[in-house]
């Protein structure tokens, strides 16, 4: 066969909305359904109410109204409108904004003219209306086209902007907004907007207490002692103890949840631990004195440095960065013709001196406290150091029989620097599968992408970690080699896999190993599962085929779908282990295509209270449970499987 001829022709330019949607996750990240509090249209929801958070910001319009009904979003502000003449150039010219001029918007998160565009490219409806002293301006779209423009007198509306779209389905599928996803996202912009009201579908959200009110709402067990809520221009915090493990801080830069932290996260762990041995005046390890730490921290910034237009990680270094001008407002050059370059404190001294000065002070006033962290950090310690030694014995013993490596089939993303693409894609699509069996291990090894998949093989069942201390759980073979894996034995920060993936038969004994690992990662590495790296691997139930057609369903409703469709002498296999699947089907259920569900805590439920009621010894409640819930598979009749 010839190789086709590479001319000319073959030289295109992709205007702003056709590169949108062409490649929409260099503009949202990921589509997705709506299953996934990262998933796009919560992007697009998102980048249209921070418009309207940095009017607020700016002092104009005091409350904002968001309407989620069939699948269509509305977002009223009533701050300064966008001018009357722009409303189509602001909405559908990419790198077209206000935002880039810092006189009428300082410290806003949305920078780069993208956001509003992104929404309407990727909207199969698309409307804005802004108000202005008694006029208005609006635009219509389709996928990104305008379809009709206009202007209004006379209007009665106050100022401010209107927003209504629809996500396209042909991007994003069959999705649906999950409201407690859009109800949290809510609740974050109230805390960090003391004064604003928020109306979600007719019931507001208003802080007056900051992210004091975040924290003390996210607590569902007691902390320790009463959260310390510190704040100055351009940075608050909040920060206590609970018994549980691992750290649970939430950040936000400029009113942007930055799920994936940054340099300023960062800084706020390294301050916190810094502070702490200070003030002891003892070289306590850090991991130490975040064990079991619950908190917030919030800064504005000037033209923040996102890593990617999410914006759910910041990647700045300085509070600010920007052109020098003199008096006449030129830009000042430098010897070599290069700008001069104004900066400010980095962000990683800013807070650690803030830290350092308030914290320090704080404890000082409030010796009450003082006792209870220290001793929490030494209990930590203690746990720490003792199961430090086991780890490092049950690993050198395993590494001499070579159990790890039959335990762990790694992928290429850690160790060949000859990968397809870049190593930046392949860490986002690591990922981990916990299995159990050699049986289901193998098959899951054949059919996996060896480039980014791992595998991991449990044998037999583990151990009910609920009521096991951690030196316990230390010493027990099969967890312990599991820890080692993903890399997380000292430090979250070493996790080697992005996503964490469980992939258990579909019977009772897969179902009570899953709620075992589940247990172990909830209790002890909680973390992992409120950053989202946990998930649950979906496979079908079960496969129905003729001669000429074969469909994979994963429930019972895709089945009957299945065997209307197929009429012709359907032959049904019910799948409840993944060895009885051929590695060759395999292949399409851990592709790209590939279904997860995310394990995911909201900030209301209890770590200690779900693990009671599952793993502990209240079987008759269980039981009930079970039994009001219990969903039987439909009766196959008059049909051989």
């Amino acid at each position: 066969m010839p190789e086709p001829l590479y001319t000319d022709a073959n030289i295109r330019t992709l205007e702003g909305i056709e590169h949108i949607r062409r490649r929409p996750g260099m503009y949202i990240g990921r589509l997705g359904n709506g299953s996934n509090p990262g998933d796009g249209i919560y992007v697009l929801l998102k980048e249209i109410i921070d418009n309207s958070i940095d009017e607020f910001a700016m002092g104009f319009g005091k409350q904002i109204k968001v309407d989620i009904q069939d699948k269509e979003v509305t977002v009223r502000d009533f701050g300064r409108g966008i001018p009357l003449d722009s409303v189509v150039r602001a909405t559908s010219v990419l790198m077209t904004g206000a935002k880039f001029d810092t006189a009428v918007f300082k410290k806003s998160v949305g920078l780069n003219g993208v956001g509003s565009k992104a929404v309407n490219a990727l909207s199969s409806k698309f409307y804005v209306e802004s108000f202005r002293d008694g006029e208005s301006s609006w635009a219509s779209y389709s996928r990104g086209e305008l379809v009709d423009s206009g202007k209004r007198e006379s209007v009665s509306e106050k100022n401010g902007t209107m927003v209504r779209f629809i996500p396209d389905n042909e991007m994003f599928g069959a999705f649906d907004f999950n409201m407690d996803f859009v109800q949290t996202m809510v609740k974050n912009y109230s805390y960090l907007n003391k004064g604003l009201s928020l109306v979600l579908n007719g019931t507001a959200y208003k802080s007056q207490n900051g992210l004091l009110d975040l924290v003390n709402e996210a607590l569902a067990e007691p902390p320790l002692y009463p959260p310390i809520h510190l704040e100055d221009d351009d940075i608050e915090v909040v920060l206590t103890h609970d018994n549980n493990y691992g750290e649970d801080i939430t950040s936000f830069v400029n009113g942007q949840n930055t799920r994936d932290g940054g340099t300023h996260l960062a800084a706020f762990r390294e301050a916190i631990a810094k502070t702490l041995k200070e003030f002891f005046k003892k070289n306590y390890a850090p991991e130490d004195c975040r064990q079991g730490i619950v908190g917030a921290i919030s800064i504005k910034i000037q033209e923040p440095n996102f890593e990617g237009q999410t914006k759910t990680k910041l990647g700045s270094t300085y509070m600010w960065e920007k052109e020098e001008t003199d008096a006449s407002g030129k830009t000042i050059r430098n010897a070599d013709g290069s700008a001069s370059i104004d900066r400010g404190p980095t962000i990683r001294t800013f807070v650690n001196d803030f830290i350092a000065k308030h914290l320090d002070n704080y404890l000082h006033m409030h010796m009450d406290i003082v006792p209870t962290i220290e001793e929490k950090i030494k209990a930590s310690q203690k746990e720490r150091e003792e199961i430090s030694g086991i780890q490092k014995k049950t690993r050198e013993r395993n590494k001499k029989a070579n159990v790890y490596n039959r335990k762990l089939r790694d992928c290429r993303f850690h160790f060949s620097d000859k990968l397809p693409k870049g190593k930046e894609e392949m860490g986002e699509k690591s990922s981990i599968f916990i299995t159990e069996g050699d049986s289901a291990s193998g098959t899951i090894t054949k059919a996996r992408n060896a480039d980014y998949q791992a595998v991991f093989s449990l044998r037999g069942k583990p151990i009910n970690s609920f009521k096991e201390s951690r030196k316990r759980v230390a010493e027990n073979e099969e967890l312990n080699l599991l820890i080692s894996a993903l890399g997380v034995e000292d430090d979250m920060d070493g996790l080697r896999y992005n996503n964490i993936i469980i992939a258990t038969d579909a019977d009772d004994d897969g179902m009570h190993i899953r709620m075992l690992v589940l247990t172990f990662l909830m209790k002890f590495y909680p973390d992992l599962i409120r950053r989202d790296h946990v998930f649950i691997l979906q496979t079908p139930l079960f496969r129905v085929r003729n001669k000429k057609e074969t469909r994979y369903c994963y429930n019972d409703d895709e089945r009957a779908k299945a065997l209307k469709e197929i009429k012709d002498k359907p032959e049904i296999t019910r799948f409840k282990g993944l060895g009885e699947i051929s590695s060759n089907e395999f292949t399409d259920f851990i592709g790209e295509g590939m279904r997860l569900d995310l394990v995911k805590l909201s900030d209301e439920e209890s770590i200690s209270q779900i693990m009671e009621f599952y793993m502990g010894d209240n079987t008759i409640e269980r039981q009930n449970f079970i039994r009001k819930n219990l969903r039987s598979e439909v009766e196959l009749e008059d049909i051989n499987i």
